[in-house]
């Protein structure tokens, strides 16, 4: 037991990983939202939506709290393994994935090729989740909120593309 605490990172230094961990997260999320916002009124507002579509304020703290999930699970895998690992370079992938669907869906107004981004995003969020959960069981289960969100998100967005087609 002794040997496994040794191994550990220094707290400070843990503490600033957990911050960088945070800061680029919620960094990725906040400029997908520049993206989102201003189409919000000009675009997203004027299309069809499903009847269980969530209303526009539930978004912004469901996506900040996921993203902090997001960013501890990342935290949790590295200091059981250190930045060289293939589990991170998966979440980088799903980041990219997660950050490209704003560009797509609300940018380019592309509601099926959205769609298709969401499938990979999908795919790479529960790979993620089952290589996290290898290292670290609670950084898996950190994932699976992210996992259901993005499963109604899909749900919500091939909607929204068959409403408007």
């Amino acid at each position: 037991m002794e040997a496994a605490f040794e191994k550990r990172p220094a707290i400070g230094l843990s503490l600033l990983v957990l911050f960088g961990f945070l800061a680029f997260t919620l960094a990725a999320g906040f400029a997908a939202g520049q993206v989102t916002a201003p189409n919000i009124p000009s675009w997203y507002n004027h299309l069809a939506k499903p009847s269980f579509n969530p209303p526009n304020w539930v978004f912004a703290p469901v996506w900040s709290a996921l993203y902090v999930l997001i960013a501890v699970a990342a935290w949790r895998v590295w200091r059981a393994k250190g930045f060289r690992t293939p589990a991170l370079a998966l979440w980088l992938v799903q980041l990219g994935l997660n950050f490209a669907w704003s560009f797509i869906f609300f940018g380019a107004h592309a509601a099926g090729a959205a769609l298709a981004d969401l499938v990979l995003l999908w795919g790479a969020i529960f790979a993620t989740l089952i290589a996290f959960g290898r290292i670290d069981k609670p950084a898996g289960w950190l994932l699976i909120p992210y996992l259901g969100w993005v499963s109604f998100a899909g749900v919500l967005n091939f909607w929204v593309w068959q409403l408007n087609a």
